[in-house]
């Protein structure tokens, strides 16, 4: 019959379990922090060209490579949830023959552009339909909704029987904050639950957008306006 430990042992295993456990929470908090750190210090490249003098040998190309890294979407999970990065909308030059007020999709991309007066448009991230379910053409806004209601189509439920047949419109809604409706077909523009999945091709057709950005892009946009969706 083996006999049992001394409570002195006992005691040490213990304590020395509760080290190892502490040691793990640690070690995974740290990963979180560097993790934020990465995405916080996402800026300190441009400080850093702000000061490189006027003839700097660094290249164009160099620099736009620099910059579409920093803003490609990635995202962690961890225990304390998922962290991710934002896709920032900013003003850029857009020489286009397209007027002012045309929202121009180009899914390779997976970005948006609100065209603006004197060759310039807001850029956004988006996501795009999946393989098999992307698209292209040209269509006008044809409705706006806030916190729009969501009902699943035949297809969706076929694939993902799981999902409820309708959904009223909140923030636990796919749809997100605002809708955009695509002529009287069923895709639409508009908001998601799920901002870590914007930059890839996730949806059934549609195009997301984070909230925020689909809520500046429905103050913009207006009844009738156009939209050109590009491969």
């Amino acid at each position: 019959m083996a006999r049992p430990w001394p409570p002195s042992r006992l005691n040490g295993l213990l304590g020395a379990y509760r080290v190892m456990k502490f040691s793990a929470v640690l070690a995974i908090m740290m990963l979180a922090a560097l993790s934020l750190g990465g995405c916080a210090s996402s800026s300190a490249p441009e400080a850093a060209q702000a000061s490189v003098p006027a003839k700097s040998t660094v290249s164009a190309k160099s620099t736009k490579n620099r910059e579409a890294r920093t803003s490609e979407p990635w995202s962690l999970r961890t225990p304390f949830g998922i962290i991710y990065n934002q896709i920032p909308n900013e003003v850029v030059d857009y020489p286009s023959k397209h007027a002012p007020g045309t929202i121009v999709v180009n899914t390779s991309e997976r970005r948006l552009y609100y065209v603006l007066d004197h060759g310039k448009a807001i850029r956004y991230g988006i996501a795009v339909g999946a393989e098999g379910y992307d698209w292209a053409g040209v269509s006008t806004i044809s409705a706006k909704r806030e916190w729009p209601d969501w009902t699943p189509t035949a297809d969706i439920l076929k694939r993902h029987p799981e999902l409820p047949r309708h959904m009223e419109g909140g923030a636990d809604n796919p749809l997100g904050a605002r809708a955009l409706y695509l002529g009287a077909s069923l895709y639409r523009i508009h908001g998601t639950n799920e901002p870590w999945k914007l930059g890839g091709g996730v949806s059934s057709g549609c195009i997301r957008m984070s909230n925020d950005d689909v809520i500046d892009l429905y103050n913009r946009a207006k009844i009738g306006a156009t939209v050109v969706v590009l491969r």
